[in-house]
C-alpha cells in the first residue's frame, strides 16, 4: 500500500515548446519555489541549472534534456528539460516516451511556432497528456487569448482556459483562478516566493464571469454527471471540477490553460499545483505493454514495485569515458549489484551504481522503485531505446523512434597523430546520440558525419574540441559519381605478351548493353559448354569488374552494365588466363568509350511534410532543384510530399527549407539510386 500511495503521488513530466519560449526559465523557477535550488539560474547569463553544458550556457539554448526531481506538497516531481531547437528533436523524442505528462510553454507574444507544432504532434504520437502555460505575459505585444485561439487552429486541441491574466504587457500583475473565482499576485521584493490571494478587481468581474461560466460549460460537457447539475442550474464545487478536469486531461480529450511571466517570477506556484492536480500519475496511464521475445505473446506489466522489473533505456551520456545510462522503471524495484536482462542483446548486464540525478549533478542510491527516472552505470552494451527486464520474464517495450540523418560533413583532424583519437572520440558521441552516424567513405577515405542540420553538425563538431581537445578541419563531404553508357556496342581485343618464356594470348568479344537503374553489373556467357574452362569464364568475368572500377569519362566506378560473353580465342595448349583477364578488361573500356558514356549522380528519396499553406512554395523550389515529385498527400492541416532529388542539390536544405516554410517544414531523406546527371 506504501508503494501505491507513493506512486499516486509522483508525476513524471517535461517542459517542452520553441525555442526562445521560455521553456528552461518556467524549469528554474519550478526548482526554486520547490527549493531544491537556492539561487535563481538565468539562461542569458549561463547560470540555468538545467543548461550545464558548457556549449548550452555558450548558446544560450538547450541541447540535451537534462532530468532531475523535486517535491512539492508531499508529490514527487520527476522533470525532464528538453531542447526547443528543431536540430535536437531526438531529445524531445526520447523524452516523451518515457514522460506521463507534458507541459507545453507558448509565448503570449508569437503564440504557437513551428517547434511546437512539432513537440506537440510528439506528444500526440505517444499520447502524453498536456498541460499549457502561456508565458510572457509582461512582454510587449503579449497576447493571451490570440495565443489560445491559435492553439485550436493549428494544434487542433481543447484548450480549457483556467486563469486568464490580470493586466497586460508591462501592467501585467497576476492571474484570475477561474475555478476559484479568486486574484493571485505576486511580491517581486521576495522573487515571486510570497504572493497573495485577493478579491477580483471590480473592472474585471465580468470578463473573469463570463470565463468562468464557458469553463464550467465546457468541464460540464466533459463529464455527464456534471452536465446533470449544469442543465439543473446547481452549483458545481471546486473539487468536482478539479476532478472532472483531471480526468479530461488524462484522456486528452482537454488541456488546461495557464499563463504567467516566468521571467518576473510570476505564475509558476499555481502551475505547480496544476501538473499535481490535472497531469497523471503511473497509476493513472494504462499498464506498460510489451512482446515476449520468445513466444512473441503481448504482455503487460503494472505500475508496481511488487511487479518483474520493466525499464526502458531512452538515454546514453559518456561522463569521463564511463557510460551512464538514465532509464525509466516501469515495473519492480532496481537495486544495486543485480543483473538485469536486455532481451536485445540476449544477455545480463550488472548494474554497479544507480544516482539520482540534478541536471549533471548525481547523488548516490542503493535502489530505485517503479516510476522513477535515474541513471544507472554498469551497462556496457545497452543503447538508446533498448529494453531492459527480469531474465525469468522477458519483456521487449516499444522502441523509440529515431529520425535519420540529413545533412553531413567530412571531417578531418588538424594533425594526422589525431585520427585514431578522432574515430574514438566519434564513436562516444555517436552512442549518446542516435541521430549522429560516422562512416568511412570508401571512395574517398573521408570520414562522413551526419547529423539532424547544420547547427546539430556544428555543435558536435565544438564538443570535439571542448570535451575531447580535438581540433578538425570541416568540409563538404565530396559527392561520389558513377558512370554508365546509355547504348548498346560490341567490343574486342586481344592480347599477345612474352613473359618468362611464355607466350601469353588470348582474344575476347563482348557485347556491353545498358542495365536496368540500381542493377549494377551483371555478366553472363553464350559461350557453346565446354568451349571455355570454368577458370578461364572466372578470368573474363575478373577483368570486366576490376575494368569497371574506373570509368572512361572522369573515372568514377562503373555500374548498371549488362556484359555479355560472345567468342574467346585463346592458345589450346597454353591457355593464360593472365591474357583472358587483361583482354576483357581492354576490351570492356574500349567499348564503353563508344556506348554514349555518361555521369551519375545519386538520387535522395526526400520525404517532406509541410503545413499545407506552404505546399506551393515548397514543390516550386523543388522543381527548381530539379527534383521530381513522386506524390503529395494531404494529412489535416499538413501535406506529405515524396520527391526525389539529386543529392548535388540539397546541401543545406535544411535552412531552406526552415525559411520557406516559417521554419514550420521538417524533411527526411536516404539515397535512392544513381541515374543520370541532370545538367
Amino acid at each position: 500500500m506504501a508503494g501505491e500511495k507513493r506512486l499516486a503521488r509522483t508525476r513524471n513530466i517535461g517542459f517542452m515548446a520553441h525555442i526562445d519560449a521560455g521553456k528552461t526559465t518556467v524549469t528554474e523557477r519550478v526548482l526554486f519555489y520547490t527549493k531544491k535550488t537556492h539561487r535563481l539560474g538565468e539562461v542569458d547569463d549561463g547560470t540555468a541549472t538545467m543548461d550545464w553544458m558548457q556549449q548550452e550556457q555558450e548558446r544560450g539554448i538547450t541541447i540535451t534534456s537534462a532530468v532531475t526531481a523535486v517535491e512539492w506538497k508531499g508529490s514527487i516531481l520527476h522533470i525532464i528539460d528538453t531542447p526547443g531547437h528543431v536540430d535536437f528533436t531526438i531529445e524531445v523524442e526520447r523524452s516523451l516516451r518515457v514522460l506521463d505528462g507534458t507541459i507545453a510553454i507558448f509565448s503570449a507574444v508569437e503564440g504557437v511556432e513551428p517547434q511546437s507544432e512539432t513537440v506537440w504532434h510528439q506528444a500526440d504520437k505517444y499520447r502524453v497528456p498536456k498541460l499549457a502555460f502561456i508565458n510572457k505575459m509582461d512582454r510587449i505585444g503579449s497576447d493571451f487569448f490570440g495565443a489560445v485561439k491559435m492553439m485550436v487552429e493549428r494544434l487542433g486541441t481543447n484548450p480549457l482556459i483556467t486563469q486568464i491574466p490580470m493586466g497586460v504587457e508591462d501592467r501585467f500583475i497576476g492571474v484570475i483562478d477561474l475555478i476559484r473565482s479568486k486574484g493571485i499576485v505576486w511580491d517581486e521584493h521576495s522573487l515571486g516566493v510570497e504572493f497573495r490571494e485577493v478579491s477580483i478587481p471590480k473592472e474585471m468581474e465580468q470578463e473573469a464571469s463570463l470565463y468562468r461560466s464557458k469553463l464550467v460549460e465546457s468541464i460540464s460537457e466533459l463529464d455527464e454527471s456534471l452536465m446533470e447539475k449544469f442543465l439543473n442550474g446547481e452549483e458545481i464545487s471546486e473539487f468536482e471540477m478539479k476532478a472532472a478536469l483531471r480526468n479530461a486531461t488524462i484522456s486528452m480529450r482537454a488541456v488546461p490553460v495557464l499563463c504567467g511571466a516566468a521571467l518576473r517570477n510570476q505564475g509558476i506556484q499555481p502551475l505547480i499545483d496544476a501538473i499535481v492536480d490535472y497531469l497523471p500519475s503511473p497509476l493513472d496511464i494504462p499498464p506498460v505493454e510489451g512482446t515476449n521475445p520468445i513466444t512473441g505473446e503481448r504482455e503487460i506489466r503494472m505500475a508496481k514495485d511488487e511487479e518483474s522489473f520493466t525499464a526502458l533505456a531512452f538515454k546514453v551520456m559518456m561522463d569521463e569515458g564511463r557510460k551512464l545510462v538514465y532509464l525509466r522503471i516501469y515495473s519492480g524495484v532496481l537495486k544495486v549489484g543485480t543483473e538485469i536482462y536486455n532481451p536485445r542483446l540476449k544477455k545480463g548486464e550488472k548494474i554497479s551504481r544507480i544516482f539520482q540525478m540534478h541536471a549533471h549533478q548525481r547523488t548516490r542510491v542503493e535502489e530505485a522503485k517503479t516510476g522513477e527516472i535515474v541513471a544507472v552505470m554498469g551497462l556496457k552494451e545497452t543503447t538508446t531505446g533498448d529494453s531492459l527486464c527480469d531474465r525469468n520474464r522477458p519483456i521487449l517495450l516499444e522502441p523509440i523512434d529515431f529520425y535519420k540523418p540529413v545533412m553531413s560533413v567530412a571531417v578531418e583532424p588538424r594533425t594526422s597523430r589525431d585520427q585514431e583519437k578522432l574515430t574514438e572520440s566519434l564513436e562516444k558521441l555517436s552512442e549518446e546520440d542516435p541521430t549522429f552516424h560516422v562512416k568511412v567513405d570508401e571512395d574517398t577515405g573521408q570520414t562522413i558525419i551526419s547529423g539532424m542540420g547544420e547547427l546539430h553538425l556544428d555543435v558536435l563538431v565544438k564538443r570535439l574540441l571542448t570535451e575531447y581537445h580535438l581540433e578538425v578541419n570541416v568540409g563538404r563531404p565530396q559527392v561520389v559519381y558513377r558512370e554508365t553508357i546509355e547504348k548498346e556496342v560490341e567490343a574486342s581485343a586481344k592480347f599477345l605478351k612474352e613473359m618468362d618464356d611464355i607466350k601469353h594470348v588470348a582474344e575476347v568479344f563482348l557485347r556491353i548493353s545498358p542495365n536496368g537503374r540500381g542493377k549494377g553489373i551483371e555478366f553472363h556467357s553464350e559461350l557453346p559448354e565446354g568451349t571455355l574452362s570454368e577458370e578461364g569464364l572466372l578470368s573474363v568475368g575478373e577483368g570486366v569488374r576490376e575494368s569497371s572500377t574506373v570509368g572512361v569519362v572522369l573515372g568514377y566506378p562503373m555500374t548498371d552494365l549488362r556484359v555479355t560473353l560472345l567468342k574467346a580465342n585463346i592458345d589450346k595448349d597454353h591457355p593464360s588466363m593472365l591474357a583472358l583477364k587483361i583482354a576483357s578488361s581492354q576490351a570492356l573500356r574500349e567499348g564503353c568509350r563508344k556506348a554514349q558514356p555518361v555521369l551519375m549522380e545519386p538520387m535522395m528519396e526526400v520525404n517532406i511534410i509541410v503545413p499545407e499553406e506552404f505546399m506551393g512554395e515548397v514543390v516550386g523550389d523543388l522543381k527548381a532543384r530539379k527534383s521530381s515529385v513522386e506524390a503529395i498527400t494531404s494529412k489535416g492541416k499538413v501535406t506529405m510530399i515524396k520527391a526525389l532529388s539529386p543529392l548535388t542539390r540539397m546541401f543545406g536544405y535544411s535552412t531552406d527549407l526552415r525559411s520557406l516554410t516559417q521554419g514550420r517544414g521538417t524533411f527526411s531523406m536516404q539515397f535512392s539510386h544513381y541515374d543520370k546527371m541532370i545538367s
